[in-house]
């Protein structure tokens, strides 16, 4: 009778044990869970199925949640407009308010006289203006639709809902991010690559790149290639953010190529008449890999807060287009109007998903790290 053979246990991979020690660690996978459903949201954002009509004015001017219930007429300012219209005249440091106050004397006396406008202009366009508004009044009266007085986490000033707005932005601002910290460790890698293997003079022009653009403060090295692009748009911020933001994955790409060129993997290649390129690419990167991996989640945390900071700062994404940035920007302005929800919704969602990002980057990180293998 043959012996059983005996099995042959092969010791696991740098991944598999990262995957391991990933999976015990309880909040780093509920971190994972948050990022998934952010993905996802933004996979759903993106093809058209949530938030598509963000832009649709469905609730009225400022509309509050529905937690704190609507308001009236004069607390979203329409009747403000004829109040101001009233005190006007009668403001004594008012030039014009004696002399506006005899012209609708005489607008009132005259049943023949011509339109006249607030200081009693005669407008000669005023019967065409009212002929249009009335076909306009007509041909809309059939599509009208009574926006509503509140909404679940409220309105813009425009009416937007407030909650597939913050979906839109999150569209904007995760694919900034993650666009952006691909290209900022692609450039990173590769120049790290370059300097760390060949040394001599590609490390010393690579190594005074990286101090011309570490001398220069961050935020203001970022506007500066804002002023100069003088263009808004995803693709600007993008090309922003990844021009400037390299020079961190540079630093260890670099050590990590000038630690593994000497070992004896690398120098066994090189006795088989491998090339250069195979070398930096086929032999160590694979040795490599995880320290740009862990990089690039890094960078999408910081870039995400850099596209908010630029949206703010007006050199971000255009008007007409959703991010978290653009909603606290407008939202300072309706702050000191006390309408407060735009701004905790764009903040609790940013807060959300950075807090999950950094904590399962610090988890992968430790997973990753070949010391504690």
């Amino acid at each position: 009778m043959n012996a059983p053979m005996e099995t042959q246990q092969t010791s696991p991979g740098l991944w598999t044990l990262a995957w391991r020690r990933l999976r015990s660690d309880r909040l780093a996978m509920v971190a994972l869970v948050v990022v998934a459903l952010f993905l996802l949201t933004l996979l759903l954002s993106a093809t058209g199925i949530v938030a598509k009509h963000w832009d649709a004015e469905i609730g009225v001017n400022y509309a509050p949640p529905t937690f704190i219930g609507a308001q009236s007429a004069e607390e979203r300012g329409v009747q403000g407009m004829h109040a101001v219209e009233e005190a006007v005249p009668d403001n004594p440091r008012d030039p014009l308010a004696e002399i506006i106050r005899k012209l609708r004397a005489e607008r009132g006396s005259g049943a023949d006289s011509a339109p006249l406008d607030y200081y009693g202009i005669v407008d000669p366009l005023a019967s065409e203006i009212a002929e249009i508004r009335a076909e306009q009044a007509k041909g809309s009266a059939a599509a009208t639709v009574e926006r509503l007085a509140t909404l679940p986490l409220g309105a813009d000033k425009w009416g937007h809902d407030i909650i597939q707005k913050t979906i839109k932005g999150s569209e904007t601002s995760i694919v900034v991010g993650l666009t952006a910290a691909l290209l900022a460790t692609l450039l990173g890698t590769l120049f790290g690559a370059l300097a760390g293997y060949y040394g001599k003079w590609v490390d010393d022009f690579f190594n005074w790149f990286y101090s011309v653009f570490t001398s220069v403060p961050y935020l203001l090295l970022i506007l500066a290639v804002a002023a100069v692009l003088q263009q808004k748009g995803v693709m600007t911020i993008v090309l922003i953010l990844g021009l400037t933001g390299w020079t961190g994955v540079f630093r260890l790409i670099r050590a990590e190529y000038i630690k593994h060129k000497s070992r004896e993997y690398v120098m066994a290649a090189d006795a088989i008449g491998a090339s250069d390129l195979r070398k930096i690419f086929i032999h160590i990167f694979p040795n490599i890999s995880h320290v740009p991996l862990v990089q690039m989640s890094i960078l999408t945390v910081a870039f995400i807060k850099s596209e908010v900071i630029l949206s703010f700062l007006g050199f971000g994404v255009p008007v007409g287009m959703a991010s978290w940035g653009s909603m606290l920007n407008e939202a300072q302005n309706e702050l000191i109007l006390g309408k407060w929800w735009q701004l905790a919704a764009a903040s609790a969602a940013m807060a959300v998903l950075v807090t999950a990002f950094s904590l399962f980057t610090d988890a992968l990180r430790d997973a990753l790290d070949p010391k504690l293998k």
